[in-house]
């Protein structure tokens, strides 16, 4: 006789559906926030295609820039995650803040100091 199939592997798999859903559209939220944000600034810019592996801001010239809203982030691997997308010649840059704090960026000293360089000439 076979045994009847458990029902928790469709249980946990379900919960794994929506925490992965309810993250995509904490990401999601997160990103409107920062372009809207960078708009209001005066930065034209809008949120990129995951389809297109377009990056999550798209639009300032020569950044490549990563959002995250996360209340434990960790930010070596955000930082590895947008020096890895980055195209040549840009930027990499995280955009990120924790829930009911400012919005921060983290980038490169090395980068940081080159778009100074840049501004001078």
């Amino acid at each position: 006789m076979k045994a009847c199939p458990s029902t928790k592997p469709m249980i946990k798999q379900e919960n794994n559906s929506k925490r992965g859903r309810a993250s995509r559209n904490k990401g999601a939220s997160a990103e409107r926030e920062v372009v809207k944000i960078l708009n209001e600034a005066g930065i034209e810019c809008r949120r990129g295609y995951v389809q297109f592996r377009e990056p999550d801001i798209v639009g300032i010239p020569g950044i490549h820039a990563e959002v995250k809203r996360q209340e434990k982030l960790n930010l070596s691997a955000a930082m590895a995650q947008s020096i890895g997308a980055a195209k040549e010649g840009e930027i990499p840059i995280v955009i990120h803040r924790k829930d009911r704090e400012e919005w921060k960026v983290t980038m490169r000293l090395e980068d940081w100091e080159r778009m100074f360089k840049h501004e001078d000439n």
